[in-house]
């Protein structure tokens, strides 16, 4: 009897692999190299590992099937080979490959106004004329759709090169995404940090952000698994680091520092804002009160060596816009609007900067000892 490549191969279609339930000549394990010599026929398998477990069993049953649907009296027994090919891992797809520049705003701890920074920063920026998008890393405690007013706002999923991507809520020129639009404001989430890390992980990946000169992201306070999974995922531009004066909040707003700048993380310091530098009435608008300490964070900014890019007063017009949806930065010409507006063309020229003296950020990859 003769024997032929294509009927060794119809043979080998009988064998199924136990484990991923095809045949191994559909899953591409049966190399390219039969040879028949007589009744001898040899040919190898393709493994991704060298000890696979599935080795021994599969050799067996191409001994059969060769036996079975070829000829029983083949010589096939030791003439099966082995050959290891590591598979290549999937492309990943970068979803944010439009966003030209990521900016981490970060605070040491809670109740410094770092939500409230961002997203002014946020509106000041869009109306500057550039194209922003804000994405809410406060897994724990989102702020954004407050002080959007876009609490009742439901992104749709929009099918996209065919998969599905998350359209972002846009208001005022600003592109948001927020853990905040998929829940009920009044829940708490009850989440383990790989819950947490996942859903942001979502949010970044899924997120249909386009084209985007800022992407600022809004982390959680302090230093966390939120953090260590951003600069994971994402090449963060910069970080923009957000205090009061007083010095329990100075003592947190180094850690800050510390960890963008540790060997490990290693994401440039683009500054340090301020926030609630002094008190002004709006009935006396010439009049400062340090109510929190005075020039605390600019003192430490000349200590830890990174610039000073802004010192916001508190205003009421702040607190007012932050609960009614309307952020001060949208009023031009008030003290907030200029402040903020200020910062915004700060935080442009130090990106500049960074991008004109240092390659793009690493994302950083951190290995279990």
């Amino acid at each position: 009897m003769e024997y032929y490549p294509s009927l060794v191969l119809d043979a080998l279609k009988h064998v199924v692999h136990p484990g991923k339930g095809k045949d191994i000549v559909s899953l591409e394990m049966v190399e390219d190299d039969i040879r028949i010599d007589g009744k001898r026929i040899s040919f190898s398998l393709i493994f991704e590992k060298v000890n696979d477990p599935m080795v021994g069993s599969i050799k067996k049953a191409c001994i059969q099937a060769i036996h079975s649907y070829v000829d029983e009296e083949a010589q096939i027994e030791g003439n099966i080979f082995i050959k290891v090919v590591a598979k290549a891992k999937p492309k990943e797809v970068n979803h944010l490959q439009g966003v030209k520049n990521i900016v981490a705003v970060a605070s040491g701890k809670g109740g410094v106004g770092k939500s409230t920074v961002t997203s002014n920063l946020a509106v000041a920026l869009a109306k500057a004329g550039y194209k922003v998008g804000l994405l809410d890393a406060d897994i724990f405690g989102p702020s954004v759709p407050i002080m959007f007013q876009t609490e009742a706002e439901r992104p749709v999923l929009e099918k996209i090169d065919g998969k599905d991507r998350i359209i972002p809520v846009e208001k005022y020129g600003v592109k948001m995404l927020s853990i905040g639009y998929f829940v009920n404001p009044d829940d708490a989430l009850i989440w383990r940090g790989s819950m947490a890390t996942n859903a942001l992980k979502q949010l970044i990946n899924d997120g249909n952000w386009g084209e985007l000169d800022y992407l600022l992201l809004d982390l959680p306070p302090g230093t966390s698994d939120i953090h260590l999974t951003l600069v994971q995922t994402l090449s963060i531009s910069g970080a923009l680091i957000v205090t009061t004066p007083q010095d329990v909040a100075l003592a947190d707003a180094v850690k800050g520092v510390s960890m963008f700048k540790s060997k490990n993380i290693n994401v440039p310091v683009l500054g340090l804002v301020e926030n609630m530098a002094w008190f002004t009435p709006a009935e006396l608008p010439e009049n400062k009160y340090y109510i929190f300490g005075k020039d605390g964070g600019k003192k430490l900014a000349e200590r830890l060596q990174v610039p000073l890019l802004g010192q916001l007063p508190l205003v009421q017009s702040i607190r007012e816009g932050g609960d009614n949806g309307q952020p001060a930065a949208l009023n031009e010409d008030s003290v907030m609007g200029i402040a903020f507006a200020d910062l915004a063309r700060k935080l442009v020229e130090r990106v500049d900067i960074r991008n004109a003296s240092m390659p793009l950020t690493k994302i950083v990859e951190i290995k279990n000892k």
